[in-house]
């Protein structure tokens, strides 16, 4: 599913249309925030992928295949926090006190240091700073077959943060990524540069009261 450009009304509720000033705009944002962030906090980034590498066995890098706009696939960033081959080919979610995360790697979950990575996926232009959250071929065939439908999201960049993200909150199991997803949909419907701008300061929010996991 494509795009679509155009200044008209969706034909449904749940396909958007966007004008190409409103994704140019967009795009413009994610470069320069994206860019600006790296400058800026490279020695944190620097300084985290060090702690990372050397506080447990494995690299200080995480790479995993998302599916972002469009359905193409591409490496989603991150600071490794498990433990190395903690799924054995098989994909697996997070649960509450998961014994994969190593202790420096629950730190980071906690205040989500782990996803910052991602920035540079957002200067690539893989993801967007606010967008439905990127999700794994595996889990959304499962999610497609309970009934429900992802494939309206990949109208858009997936984003490092999320308004599924900010209101539900992390999914332990299929399920829960099905109640997410209602919230996802909805950021649809109401995409513009002020709720980007709304979800992210949430998420600062978030950040600083350590809601992570």
């Amino acid at each position: 599913m494509k795009v679509v450009f155009n200044k008209g009304k969706a034909k449904s509720d749940l396909e958007l249309v966007i004008s190409p000033y409103s994704y140019f705009f967009k795009r413009l944002f994610d470069s320069v925030v994206s860019i600006s962030s790296i400058t800026v906090l490279s020695p944190l980034l620097i300084s985290l992928y060090f702690i990372t590498k050397y506080s447990s066995e494995g690299p200080g890098f995480y790479f995993q295949k998302r599916i972002g706009i469009n359905g193409k696939e591409f490496y989603i960033f991150k600071f490794r926090s498990m433990k190395i081959n903690s799924e054995n080919g098989t994909p697996k979610l997070t649960v509450n006190n998961d014994k994969r995360i190593t202790k420096w790697g629950s730190f980071m979950r906690k205040y989500y240091l782990d996803e910052l990575p991602q920035l540079l996926n957002v200067a690539r232009g893989d993801m967007s700073i606010v967008g439905p959250r990127p999700e794994r071929q595996y889990f959304i065939e499962k999610i497609n077959a309970s009934g429900s439908d992802f494939i309206p999201l990949l109208q858009v960049k997936p984003g490092i943060t999320s308004l599924g993200q900010i209101r539900f909150g992390y999914a332990h199991s299929v399920n829960e990524m099905i109640q997410r997803l209602k919230y996802e949909q909805l950021y649809l419907k109401r995409i513009s540069f002020w709720t980007d701008i709304k979800i992210i300061f949430n998420t600062f929010g978030s950040v600083i009261k350590a809601k992570g996991k």
